[in-house]
């Protein structure tokens, strides 16, 4: 089974109350669950972990390197700071992709700059929550893991009149 590590960074346990203007209403808890359930439909398991120190973000991708096959990733505000973080996502050697509810390329210039998308395979930014399911997407994609629209016929893909 296809073993997937949803990591968020800092600050992101306060969302649904930290300037929902910029982050969105919806819980990281509610987040979680939805991309537990996107997953299900691919017969993946992700196992969801936020915390707000480096060294347990490090952790967590190194616990990862045993049982996951990829990672989705929020740093949070360590995105613009963490030479760490980057080299643990280097050392580790699983596909990941970066996640941003806002649009980091928009905001302060400090937050233009990721340490963390070079050691990616994409990157996904002001999508709000939805962001974390294209994030999911688009790694199960890089995996090769098979989408249950494979299957379709070609006339189930034409728009309904």
């Amino acid at each position: 089974m296809t073993q997937i590590l949803l990591l968020n960074g800092p600050n992101l346990n306060l969302l649904g109350l930290r300037e929902p203007a910029i982050y969105g209403t919806m819980t990281l808890n509610a987040i979680e669950r939805r991309v537990i359930a996107h997953a299900q439909r691919y017969n993946v398991r992700v196992q969801a972990i936020q915390s707000n120190h480096e060294g347990g973000l490090i952790d967590a991708l190194h616990d990862a390197r045993i049982w996951a096959n990829g990672i989705i990733i929020n740093p949070g505000g360590y995105t613009h700071t963490s030479i760490a973080l980057r080299d643990a996502i280097s050392a580790i050697a699983l596909p990941t992709v970066e996640i941003h509810l806002s649009n980091i390329h928009a905001r302060e210039a400090f937050r233009q700059h990721s340490y963390i998308a070079g050691v990616c395979v994409g990157q996904i930014t002001g999508l709000g929550w939805q962001g974390y399911l294209l994030a999911l997407e688009g790694l199960l994609a890089h995996l090769g893991v098979g989408w249950p629209e494979e299957n379709a016929n070609e006339t189930d893909l034409k728009p309904s009149p």
